[in-house]
């Protein structure tokens, strides 16, 4: 008859913490995606290829683990010296990453791009890779067995196995507690790496730039889809407002790439920048937990895109 001691009760598991990444072509829905994990607004999203351009994480606090989510821009075939600049930030991020989710829209077919991701993945040998099959909502059963099954194949021709295949909705909050389940196990043993109630290691002005940004990008992406550019250029407790009513001024300037592009992001009459400003407003609150003034200007710097000086300038 064994007796059993303490020694012998079953070990706890042990706490993991690690960094995972999302990756996939533009407008897959990674940013959804990590919005969704983290139960927050930190990724910008817009219904337009190419948004994200900040590798933004979202941390998501388990009691059993820390999931560091690290978010992306879309790779795809660079056509500008920003274009080439994003494809370095995915791969030098990809490198340093524990595991990575290659997100991949259920409503459509896998494409050239899906191709070229997979085939930049399978040379990285030694991280996990988890197939996340987006945006299930907007598919039937038939359809999305047919995408998992063309899924598991783009692995077996590349010749790697996925870790796991995941068919989720963000939108619809379906399986999103299983993808972070199946994440954890994969992520190292260790302690926390960022605080209780840290959501994102992103500087604040560059959360608010971005929030700005999707909010300008909202009604024009059609006209205007890559050439906007967000700088916040201070941003000021207003000094005559007493302890209990706090007001923060932020001074922030649009940046498009060519004077015919102005009127479009203005307006009739200002409209249009006005609505821009009404929007981000009631994020930024939102983000910092106060009021704010938030004065916006329009600027041409041209053809910032392929101008190394400028995307610097512009924080890329």
């Amino acid at each position: 008859m064994s007796v059993r001691t303490p020694s012998s009760k079953p070990s706890e598991a042990p706490h993991r913490a690690g960094f995972a990444c999302f990756v996939g072509r533009p407008n897959a829905g990674k940013s959804t995606l990590t919005n969704a994990l983290v139960g927050q607004k930190v990724a910008i999203t817009a219904n337009q290829p190419q948004t994200t351009r900040h590798t933004v994480r979202g941390i998501v606090h388990r009691p059993d683990a820390q999931l560091i989510l690290v978010d992306t821009p879309g790779l795809h075939k660079p056509r500008t010296l920003l274009g080439e600049r994003l494809n370095d930030v995915v791969r030098t991020t990809w490198a340093e990453v524990d595991v990575i989710g290659f997100c991949l829209p259920a409503n459509e077919k896998l494409g050239p791009g899906d191709r070229f991701i997979a085939k930049e993945l399978a040379s990285i040998k030694k991280t996990p890779k988890i197939a996340i099959v987006t945006k299930t909502d907007l598919v039937d059963s038939k359809a999305l067995a047919e995408q998992l099954i063309a899924i598991d194949q783009l692995g077996k021709e590349l010749g790697f196995e996925w870790a796991e295949i995941v068919p989720v909705s963000a939108v619809g909050d379906k399986q999103l507690g299983l993808l972070a389940d199946l994440i954890v196990p994969l992520l190292p043993e260790g302690p926390a790496l960022y605080p209780e109630g840290d959501l994102t290691d992103e500087p604040e002005q560059v959360m608010i730039a971005e929030l700005i940004r999707e909010a300008a990008l909202e009604g024009v992406r059609d006209e205007l889809p890559h050439s906007i550019a967000v700088v916040v250029e201070e941003m000021l407790p207003r000094e005559d407002r007493p302890a209990d009513k706090p007001l923060l001024d932020i001074h922030a300037f649009v940046y498009i790439e060519r004077p015919s592009q102005k009127g479009i992001i203005i307006g009739p009459k200002g409209k249009r920048l006005k609505e821009v400003g009404i929007k981000s407003r009631k994020h930024i609150e939102a983000l910092l937990g106060t009021p704010v003034f938030l004065d916006l200007h329009v600027k041409v710097a041209k053809d910032w895109q392929r101008d190394p000086r400028q995307l610097r300038k512009l924080g890329f």
